[in-house]
């Protein structure tokens, strides 16, 4: 039988928006470092943005300016908190994905959509509203006072939504951010969109799709 959640939650950016920081990264250092040496750079700003969000809650400006100054001392490059500031500011601009709004917009009308996103009060409405379905509860991590990968994210989704693990489908292009947290938590019922982030982890337990288009038919729609 197919399962019909309550609530099918969304990891935000990455899973629905298009998270261009790497876009961002060699905008700023590509032509500085040369073909090689960016992509070492925009893994390295990729992890160190990870490290950041798993310590006490500060504000996302701080996590982008913090990981890119570690990112730049690694890698040799003199760090602009100008620059940080500039791609902090890009983040709102970011719009969905280009298989996004058809997928949501064939479930919306049955199963409520939440998004969990690990953004600011002040950011996540814009992009939320590139989405072009509407989203019933946006929760975040200046809400929660805690980011993702850490549990209490998940868990003030919970208390807010008045519901438990066993209710919703949790759905996340990413293992570290969000599928091996919701493992860890009991939701049974996980959608990996694969979009290249990450490779493939089966003892997580989850149902594979290429992109949002695959959704609605694993909830029979």
């Amino acid at each position: 039988m197919t399962f019909r959640p309550k609530f099918i939650t969304f990891d935000c950016h990455g899973t629905m928006i298009y998270f261009d920081m790497a876009g961002a990264a060699r905008d700023f250092y590509g032509e500085q470092l040369g073909a090689e040496k960016i992509e070492v750079f925009i893994r390295d700003f990729s992890a160190y943005r990870l490290d950041e969000v798993l310590g006490t809650w500060k504000p996302y400006a701080e996590v982008v300016h913090n990981a890119l100054e570690r990112t730049c001392k690694r890698n040799g490059v003199a760090f602009d908190p100008e620059i940080a500031a500039k791609i902090y500011d890009r983040v709102p601009t970011w719009g969905p994905n280009p298989d996004v709004p058809a997928g949501l917009a064939k479930i919306a009308p049955h199963i409520p959509l939440v998004a969990l996103t690990n953004s600011m009060n002040s950011q996540i409405p814009h992009n939320i509203a590139k989405l072009g379905a509407p989203i019933a509860h946006v929760f975040t991590a200046e809400s929660a006072r805690a980011y993702k990968p850490q549990m209490r994210a998940f868990e003030y989704m919970f208390d807010e939504l008045g519901c438990g693990p066993e209710d919703v489908l949790h759905v996340s292009s990413s293992f570290r951010y969000d599928l091996m947290t919701a493992h860890d938590l009991g939701i049974r019922n996980k959608v990996w969109v694969n979009r290249g982030h990450e490779p493939a982890n089966p003892f997580y337990g989850y149902t594979e799709i290429k992109d949002i288009s695959g959704l609605p038919g694993v909830v029979g729609l």
